[in-house]
């Protein structure tokens, strides 16, 4: 699979497995600072709301960034890695994350997320593409991912995937941007 068709892949893979379902909330290639000199583009932002009776519930929401990262080039062409939300993920394959793990470790990957996002460090995890090999999985995601880290499976083999989480620290990123923002940016996406 070439690198567009991985990020498709991926990207099709994130709308089945995070965002299908009735009270979903979700744009694609979400821009803000849309006018400015330097805009920002997420590739896709989620709002998850506390609630939907009190206007308390709409504002104390939580919004999830998405970026689609196809490869190790990927992650470090300059495009994307814009983390507005409260929650931050990359999605990308095994054979990605395999390749980020020394920049992980020496600090360089931390270092180009700083460099991304204006100077700030900016928390993320991973969603990585796994088979859905059985309904234990789901139960125990750890030995999938675990499974999957030691014999990864071809993407061209169009089996059942879903999206394992790679937690990188249990932390929660501090959103700056305000909920009436980014609602704006995701509705002025039209995606």
């Amino acid at each position: 699979m070439n690198r567009k068709e991985t990020t498709e892949f991926l990207s099709d893979l994130l709308i089945r497995d995070r965002f299908s379902g009735a009270g979903k909330y979700y744009a694609k290639e979400v821009v803000l600072d849309w006018g400015l000199a330097h805009p920002k583009r997420v590739d896709f932002l989620q709002y998850i709301p506390n609630g939907a009776t009190y206007v308390g519930d709409i504002e104390s929401g939580r919004f999830i960034c998405y970026e689609i990262k196809s490869c190790r080039e990927d992650v470090y062409s300059g495009n994307g890695l814009n983390f507005f939300g409260d929650e931050n993920y990359i999605v990308t394959t095994m054979e990605c994350y395999k390749s980020l793990l020394p920049d992980m470790q020496s600090g360089k990957f931390s270092k180009h997320i700083v460099e991304m996002n204006d100077g700030k460090s900016r928390p993320c995890d991973f969603l990585i593409a796994v088979p859905d090999r059985t309904g234990f999985e789901r139960f125990n995601p750890s030995n999938a991912i675990l499974e999957e880290f030691e014999n990864p499976t071809q993407l061209d083999d169009y089996s059942n995937w879903r999206l394992a989480k790679q937690m990188m620290g249990n932390r929660k990123s501090c959103r700056i941007r305000s909920t009436t923002e980014l609602l704006f940016c995701m509705v002025r996406s039209g995606r």
